[in-house]
């Protein structure tokens, strides 16, 4: 059976942490900031946890990693 190609957009965007779950960046951080509070996009600066709805995904998109 070939090997699984690993998917390029998702291995830049998303690292697997010790316990197995996915990192990933906030949202909402790129563009028209003036409106934006500086509370909200110093809290934009932290990564997340992918919801679990999305593991499944991730996990086929990244067999690898």
């Amino acid at each position: 059976m070939p090997k699984q190609k690993t998917h390029s957009s998702s291995k830049k965007r998303y690292k697997k942490t010790a316990t197995g779950k996915f990192v990933r960046s906030q949202a909402f951080k790129s563009h028209i900031l003036t409106k934006k509070s500086p509370k909200r996009i110093r809290k934009l600066r932290k990564s997340t946890l992918v919801s679990s709805a999305d593991e499944k995904r991730l996990r086929r998109l990244l067999p690898y990693k």
